[in-house]
Formats: C-alpha cells, sequence, structure tokens
C-alpha cells in the first residue's frame, strides 16, 4: 500500500476532547493516522477489528471515527449498520480499497459519512475528517461528560473529580493528565505518548516530568486505596482498576 507522507505538517489547536477512533487491522496504517491525529491536537483511539470499534464507541465516546472496511473479524458494512444504529450522533469516514462507485454508494447508504479509497492522501483525509467534525459540530461538548475508573470519577465539564466519593482537588496539568489516563483504560502509555499529548509537542521537557505528576497524582488519588496508576517497567504507566 502506498501513501503520500509529503504534506506539510497539520498544526491545530490543543483539543485533547476531540476524539477520533482510527480502526485498521494494519498495524503501520494505525500508526500513520494516529501520528497525524496527534499533530492535530487530537486524541487518537486506535483499534485493530470491529469488536474494538464497538468496545472503543462505548467505552471512550469518539467524536468521529475512521475505519477500513476490510476488519478481520467482522463484515465492513455490517459494523457500518451497527455503529448508525447504536451511536446514530457519531460520524463514520470510510477507508476502502474498492473504489466503485457501486462500493462507495453501498457504504453511504450503510451509513458512512464520507468516504475514501486507498491509497489515500494524507493530507486529504485529515481535510475530510475537519470538515466531517465541522458538520456534525462533534467538537462541541457533550450532554455526558464524566469519565468513570473503578471508583475514580472526572467531570469533564465541571472538572471535578472524585475518588470514593471524596473530592480529589488537582491543578489544571494534573487533571489533563488523569483526564489522558482514564480516557485509555487498560492501555499502556508511553512517556513520550504522555508528554505529547498532555504538555503538547511544543514543551522542551524530559521524560522526569511525567514521574514527578505521575507521583502527584498517585498521592492524591489516595494511598489508603487500592493503586490505580500502575508501572509498567521500561514502557510507562496504565490505570485501571483491579
Amino acid at each position: 500500500m502506498e501513501f503520500t507522507l509529503d504534506a506539510p505538517r497539520l498544526d491545530g489547536p490543543d483539543s485533547t476532547l476531540t476524539r477520533v477512533l482510527t480502526a485498521d487491522p494494519d498495524p503501520d496504517v494505525r500508526d500513520i493516522l494516529d501520528t497525524a491525529c496527534r499533530l492535530e491536537g487530537w486524541q487518537a483511539l486506535p483499534a485493530p477489528d470491529g469488536a474494538s470499534v464497538l468496545e472503543r464507541l462505548r467505552t471512550d465516546r469518539p467524536h468521529v471515527v475512521l475505519t477500513e472496511l476490510a476488519l478481520p473479524d467482522m463484515d465492513g458494512l455490517a459494523l457500518l449498520g451497527r455503529i448508525h444504529a447504536e451511536f446514530p450522533d457519531v460520524p463514520v469516514m470510510v477507508l476502502a480499497g474498492d473504489d466503485r462507485r457501486r462500493h462507495r454508494i453501498g457504504c453511504l447508504a450503510a451509513g458512512a459519512d464520507d468516504y475514501v479509497a486507498k491509497p489515500f492522501n494524507l493530507e486529504e483525509v485529515m481535510l475530510r475528517l475537519k470538515c466531517i467534525l465541522r458538520r456534525s459540530a462533534a467538537t462541541e461538548p457533550r450532554p455526558v461528560t464524566r469519565l468513570v475508573v473503578g471508583d475514580l470519577e472526572l467531570d469533564e465539564e465541571s472538572r471535578e473529580v472524585s475518588r470514593a466519593g471524596v473530592d480529589v482537588h488537582l491543578t489544571d496539568t494534573e487533571f489533563r493528565l488523569l483526564r489522558y489516563l482514564m480516557s485509555n483504560p487498560r492501555r499502556v502509555l508511553s512517556k513520550t505518548q504522555i508528554l505529547q499529548q498532555v504538555w503538547s509537542y511544543d514543551f522542551d521537557g524530559r521524560p522526569s516530568i511525567v514521574e514527578l505528576y505521575i507521583s502527584y497524582l498517585r498521592r492524591k488519588l489516595g494511598h489508603e486505596f487500592a493503586p490505580l496508576i500502575h508501572t509498567v517497567r521500561g514502557v510507562g504507566y496504565v490505570l485501571k482498576a483491579g
């Protein structure tokens, strides 16, 4: 598969609340799409198959789905139908190797909002995603803004955090770090990923700043409770209950 990667860097505002679910069985394609999303200041939510797409839709509430149709465990049109039926407010952009007019019409009829054939131009894909987000107003705050992992709750709109019903007072940076961890439960995040998402690409820091703020969060979340933030030695951190 060929990709046009000579497009200019797409610098956008820091909008960590804009979540893009990127589904493709090819990890190289996911990496390319995820990198492009992060350069926009968006949070990429990768998924390798249809079951993962539906699970991430339920748990992570993405603002838009960017998916390949040829997934290993589910027919692409069936997946579009499931998304359209269960999550009618979430727009879907399809990437597919079949550029026949009949196939495009079938995808649009099944609920897709846009369709791009492979091999694709990365800049075009990102511009089309922006158009979808503008049309759907998907970047506006949603009525449901609460993230929950075990007994830990975070409200994105009110910026309130509590653990076992007890309020937890966080600085702005601590809040953004916890929100990123809670938006990716059970997913191991490297220090580099955390730096890029929480402190942005322009932050001239070292991984030690991540270690420092993780220690702050652990202390504020309470040593008397079971730990939620776990260290994966040599890799990074993962937030999970139990």
